[in-house]
């Protein structure tokens, strides 16, 4: 069968390689077309779209790029049409696959739709929609089946993929010295950053780690060296600019590792602030937007939390440092308990184990592709 599958980010590529690598055991002669990144590129079929030539977050943002954004539009319609893809996978990315899906539904394609908008935290109009325009949704987190329920939706639950990609890691087989000399990297502890996987993200994040580095320095924290997980979506440039003078060191290709081997995080919040948690690591997660993008989330959250592993357990499992409160001296304070104070890190790790038995065992990508493929093949037969 012929699958189009569109992912939008760094996230999105990963998952949507996962997906279909599964659905190629499911279905031996699948064909993909594909918007995503190098890990989806590398399983097969033709990249149409590199998701780092489009990806935008926020509302001022999208606003800027609307030019580009509508031409990709276009263009991904257009390809579709010419295709004729058995069905259209969306993962998650909103705000471009809503009109994709109402798009492919209104063309007579089948449209799955895999890892939900998170309408349960924000614009929560957008499950008519989905309602409307989607024949299967596919969700990775335990508590989205009984709200899409309560909204007249079936949603197909197998658990979360992030969970086989973190057990199979290659940081679990080298310990933290071999994992420093590869690298290059001083036999000293260290906290790991991750400071997005979008540029507007790193203009915000990197300024304030610089001036962390700083105080560390000054305030009795200058054992530990801090280390940057460079996101696939950031050319080394990029961080280059911002460390002309910082002993700040960066590893790309590697961010397992990092946080395997790190006494403690400070994370951009997304999806890299739960592989935190599977992976065991003390965390605090930071953001920041553009303020008149803040402004419009503030409005529209409906949740207590940003952070999925928060939101997950309905309670802070480590503090999130949005907006405002993302300051060099109170991101500095987390830093100083994650590493001091060891109650602390031990119930965040209690917490973590929660977590992990509530996101199930291994194998959902496989059983999320042989629902998809199941489904697929019961339709043409109606």
């Amino acid at each position: 069968m012929k699958y189009y599958i569109i992912a939008g980010e760094a996230s999105g590529d990963l998952h949507g390689a996962w997906l279909m690598e599964a659905l190629l055991q499911c279905d031996s002669a699948a064909e993909f077309r594909v918007w995503g990144g190098e890990k989806m590129a590398a399983v097969g079929g033709t990249l149409v779209k590199d998701y780092r030539e489009g990806a935008v977050m926020g509302l001022v943002e999208v606003l800027r790029k609307a030019g580009t954004v509508r031409s990709n539009l276009n263009l991904c319609k257009t390809d579709i049409e010419a295709w004729k893809p058995d069905v259209v996978i969306l993962i998650d990315y909103p705000g471009f696959n809503l009109r994709i899906a109402e798009f492919a539904k209104k063309k007579g394609f089948r449209v799955y739709w895999y890892i939900a908008p998170k309408v349960w935290a924000t614009r929560e109009r957008r499950v008519r929609k989905l309602s409307k325009y989607v024949d299967r949704l596919f969700v990775i987190f335990p508590f989205e089946p009984d709200y899409f329920r309560k909204h007249g939706i079936e949603a197909f639950y197998a658990g979360n993929p992030l969970v086989d990609m973190v057990s199979s890691q290659a940081a679990a087989a080298e310990t933290a010295e071999e994992f420093l000399d590869r690298n290059g990297l001083p036999h000293k502890p260290y906290i790991a950053l991750l400071p997005g996987s979008r540029k507007m993200e790193v203009s915000h994040t990197m300024p304030v780690f610089l001036q962390l580095e700083k105080l560390m320095a000054a305030r009795g924290l200058s054992q530990y060296q801090l280390v940057v997980a460079a996101a696939p979506s950031i050319d080394d440039p990029v961080y280059a600019s911002y460390l002309s003078d910082s002993s700040i060191k960066v590893v790309r290709e590697q961010t397992y590792s990092v946080l395997s081997h790190a006494t403690a995080a400070v994370v951009d919040s997304g999806t890299a602030s739960l592989e935190a948690a599977l992976l065991d690591v003390p965390q605090v997660v930071v953001y920041h937007m553009n303020p008149l993008s803040f402004m419009m989330v503030r409005i529209l959250l409906k949740t207590k939390y940003v952070s999925l592993a928060n939101l997950i357990l309905d309670k802070p499992i480590f503090d999130e440092l949005l907006q405002e409160n993302f300051t060099v001296k109170k991101v500095f304070a987390r830093v100083e308990r994650l590493v001091g104070d060891e109650s602390y890190r031990s119930a965040m790790r209690a917490d973590y184990a929660k977590l992990r038995s509530m996101l199930g065992g291994g194998g959902a990508s496989m059983r999320v592709a042989r629902e998809m493929v199941d489904s697929l093949k019961a339709s043409f037969d109606e």
